[in-house]
């Protein structure tokens, strides 16, 4: 047992024997304790367990916790390459007891882990207990049989855990390993303590108390336990090395990074190769658990440990980005027990790849600047402080590292300088935000945002975390706290609610609190990074700087998830059937459905839409991961990224793909790749099923598409099944038969309203033949004039009626007013060829429409028709144009 992988499933498996429940490792960013950057220990998981807040299904827990240290009170940064035992990123072993049990079986339990189990030699360990814990103190006589001259009592906070002012806490009892007296140092406690002959390899931490406020201490109900073990300084122990970076794993990423860039993993560039392999795992973590570099928060952290490796890079004479390539090395040493490594290889990668880019390009620029501009500069002066902010704000060249490159030369940089320029620039964005109207309202958001900082967004990972309340405002101006009953936006370090932007909608859900409760109705966000949460407080009260508990509504997230990824599968399905002139104009992406507009120059047929739709449906078939990586704008479009209409972009990228088809360079290819910050479907089988509702036109060229997925979509296919069966059930036909049987009976109703219009028809002509309707005809001054007002008969018989009326005549004047159920009436004139010369159907049928109470009326010469709302005058509109022929006539 000497590999770092037997090692960690060694101590996992020995606790798992001793009834441990084996608890995977959490995310590197805390979900539960919004006060910390990173997790930096194993108990941090478990911190509502250990105060009661939260019960689990077991009451003992062992774990393999990653952690990080490279930001805050725990920052072992500049340390990390020079040392032997500090690191960036770590493994932290841990057997931890909820109540169980306490001191007499933790002390067995590690002491025959580490004798008996891992072998260790019992003459070369030493424990520390704090300085009044007697209990411990006997317990490591009795049990481990150690001399009292290696129980050391220690009176300090070293040896006292406490997990803040108020909570629990309790003494600590420290293990130590003896390297041997041919290197340098002395016991703990002694003056010589800081040498590396003795070295902590666990500690184990028996909370028994909590702290009140005040400074009271009583007595914890159910005593509890904490351990933690570095997983790579018992590595070196079991390994027979002193330096960590000695151990297997550290030495397989070592040799990586000299394999790759050429240069001799122990020689002059040694500690180098040390940061680039501590830095590597520790930039992928993070990467896998959802943190990308930037400059606010969490990303700007992994941005510093990022340039320094990539600084180191440089050092070593790697002319290429080099990080990057390093990646399957870990891969392969740390994804068998870390399988997040693996589904975000990808993802790592490329953000790994851009970074050492960009910050390649900055430090040359800036380099370059920097030497210029103090050239004549004497040692001890400092660089003007508006220069380093021209360097920062122009360049993107970090404060830190114009620092550190002045340094070696005995220069410096005038900080307060530096700082006013910064805030000379605050104040000239403020100007440009203030105005009238939205821009008047934003300076509110602007503010809050020049004020907190970003929101860190963890909805990528993510549905519940913990964050604290910022800022509260109502009525849009800023509060200290919010009651029962009351409306208002809340602004957080760090939200798993997605905030409303590229056409999918913003997050619900609920926020607790000691007897507190709020609902989420919304989430939106401003000026790019601030996340405002609209609330709704249903209990207690809400006040600045709560830790908070947030908890997005989960089923409405999965299925706003399936219908984003769906739209990505039914835009690239559009393009395929249609072509690649199709390109989105918006969309909206909501928990029920999901809609796109797409720029198409005419109707999508059914058959289109059915092509469409089974391509998609193969896609989600297919259930392949759906993969994210970061990338520049430029390369992302350069690999087939399509952009999103009317979005904008940064100089990175998440870029998501998902499906498999034929066409690429190794017979396969990404089915759909687009720019998109939503958050997606882990595999593309979650969205279940895809099914378009609807297609119809919102402009020129513009199409609208419809659809919904899983539950929705089920649900309107059996909707709709169910309402077929139905109808063949009525039809008394096989369903498969149903649109067969449909199409007779139209087909027979379409006969039969024929047949009906034309009894009707020949009704109101008097019963038809050649004299039909021979008493409507009147002489007017010797020209025949047929006159009949009709009922039950529609306005586009009239004309019909007209032109056999006219034949019946031969030669004359037709007018015949049809009046309606309603009251209203129709009517028609029409004039025998021989006669349009002297009489006009149009203004005849006026004179009738008039009569008739209406207005106007229109045709030809020889036919024309208008209507009127008062049918009861239909004899007197017959009379008006019998009247004009008599005129005339005359």
């Amino acid at each position: 047992m000497s590999g770092v992988s037997e090692i960690r499933s060694a101590f996992t498996g020995y606790f798992n024997k001793h009834g441990h429940e084996i608890v995977p490792s959490s995310s590197l960013v805390p979900r539960n304790d919004p006060t910390l950057m990173f997790t930096n220990a194993g108990m941090v998981q478990f911190k509502n367990v250990f105060t009661g807040v939260e019960k689990r299904p077991y009451s003992r827990a062992t774990t393999s916790q990653k952690c990080v240290r490279a930001g805050g009170k725990h920052n072992d940064l500049d340390n990390v390459g020079y040392t032997a035992r500090h690191h960036t990123f770590f493994e932290m072993l841990g057997n931890f007891s909820f109540g169980d049990y306490f001191k007499p079986q933790a002390i067995e339990l590690a002491w025959n882990l580490i004798t008996k189990e891992f072998g260790l030699a019992k003459d070369r360990l030493w424990v520390t207990v704090y300085h009044d814990d007697d209990a411990a103190f006997d317990l490591w006589k009795s049990i481990a049989g150690l001399p009292e001259s290696r129980i050391i009592r220690i009176a300090t906070s070293d040896n006292f855990w406490a997990m803040g002012d108020t909570g629990p806490c309790g003494p600590c009892s420290e293990i130590f390993y003896d390297h041997g007296d041919h290197i340098p140092g002395g016991p703990p406690g002694s003056p010589d303590a800081d040498g590396d002959r003795f070295i902590e390899i666990w500690n184990l931490v028996f909370m028994q108390f909590e702290s009140l406020p005040g400074g009271e201490r009583i007595n914890l109900p159910r005593p509890s336990i904490d351990t933690g073990m570095g997983l790579e300084r018992i590595s070196a122990v079991l390994q027979g090395v002193h330096d960590n970076y000695d151990i297997d794993l550290m030495r397989a990423l070592i040799l990586a990074s000299a394999a790759a860039s050429g240069v001799d993993p122990d020689g002059p560039h040694k500690v180098s190769h040390r940061v680039i392999a501590d830095h590597l795992r520790a930039s992928s973590f993070l990467v896998a658990d959802g943190v990308l570099p930037s400059n606010e928060g969490r990303g700007y952290v992994l941005r510093r440990i990022m340039r320094r490796a990539m600084r180191h890079a440089q050092l070593i004479g790697a002319k290429e980005p080099l990080m990057w390539r390093l990646v399957p090395a870990l891969v392969r040493e740390m994804g068998q027990a870390f399988p997040e490594l693996i589904r975000a290889e990808a993802l790592i990668a490329e953000t790994l790849k851009l970074e050492e880019t960009r910050f390649r390009a900055t430090l040359v620029r800036g380099l370059a600047i920097l030497e210029d501009e103090t050239r004549d500069l004497g040692a001890g002066a400092k660089l003007p402080g508006e220069v380093a902010f021209k360097l920062y704000d122009t360049f993107g060249f970090p404060l830190d590292l114009t620092q550190d490159a002045l340094r070696a030369r005995g220069l410096s940089v005038d900080t307060d300088g530096f700082a006013s320029a910064m805030e000379r620039q605050r104040a000239e964005a403020r100007k440009a935000w203030s105005g009238s109207g939205e821009a008047a309202t934003e300076t509110v958001w602007f503010g809050l945002r020049e004020r907190l900082g970003a929101t860190e967004f963890l909805g990528y990972e993510t549905e519940a975390a913990e964050g604290v309340a910022l800022a509260i405002l109502k009525d849009g101006a800023e509060v200290q706290s919010l009651g029962a009953g009351e409306k208002g936006a809340l602004i957080l370090n760090q939200t798993p609610f997605y905030g409303e932007s590229g056409g999918q909608v913003g997050d619900t859900g609920t926020i607790l609190g000691a007897k507190f409760r709020a609902r989420v109705t919304n989430t939106h966000k401003k000026l790019g990074d601030l996340f405002i949460h609209d609330i709704e407080i249903e209990e207690g009260e809400l006040m600045l700087g709560m830790a908070l508990e947030l908890k997005v509504d989960h089923a409405r997230r999965l299925a706003i998830r399936a219908n984003h990824s769906a739209t990505h599968l039914l835009h690239e399905a559009l393009r395929m059937v249609l072509g690649d002139h199709v390109a989105q104009k918006g969309s909206l992406v909501s928990p029920d459905r999901l809609r796109f507009d797409i720029a198409h120059p005419k109707p999508v047929t059914a058959a289109e839409l059915t092509q469409v739709e089974d391509i998609a449906n193969r896609m989600i078939l297919q259930n392949e991961l759906v993969v994210t990586r970061l990338m520049g704008v430029d390369e992302a479009r350069a690999s087939g990224a399509r952009a999103l209409f009317g979005e904008k972009y940064g100089d990175e990228v998440r870029v998501v793909s998902m499906g498999t088809i034929e066409g690429g360079d190794n017979g396969e290819r990404p089915y759909s790749i687009e720019l998109c910050g939503g958050t997606h479907v882990a595999r593309t089988g979650d969205i279940g099923l895809v099914s378009i509702t609807g297609e119809s036109a919102v402009a020129a060229g513009v199409r609208r598409i419809e659809a919904r997925t899983r539950d929705g979509a089920r649900k309107r296919l059996n909707e709709e099944a169910h309402a077929l069966a139905e109808i063949a059930a009525t039809l008394r036909t096989p369903v498969a038969k149903v649109g067969e049987h449909l199409n007779a009976l139209i087909e027979e109703r379409r006969k039969l309203e024929r047949e009906l219009s034309d009894a009707r028809r020949k009704l109101a002509m008097g019963g038809g033949g050649g004299s039909a309707g021979a008493d409507a005809v009147r002489d007017v001054g010797g020209l025949k004039l047929y006159a009949r007002a009709v009922s039950g008969v529609e306005m586009k018989d009239l004309k019909s009626m007209a032109d056999e009326a006219k034949q019946s005549i031969g030669s004359g004047v037709v007018a015949i007013v049809a009046l309606a159920e309603d009251g209203k009436a129709s009517v028609v004139v029409a004039v025998t060829a021989d006669l349009v010369a002297r009489h006009s159907a149009v203004d005849l049928v006026r004179l009738a429409s008039a009569a008739l109470g209406g207005k106007g009326g229109g045709g030809r010469p020889d036919m024309a028709q208008a209507g009127g709302p008062d049918g009861a005058n239909a004899e007197a509109a017959l009379a008006a144009i019998e009247a004009a022929l008599r005129d005339k006539a005359a």
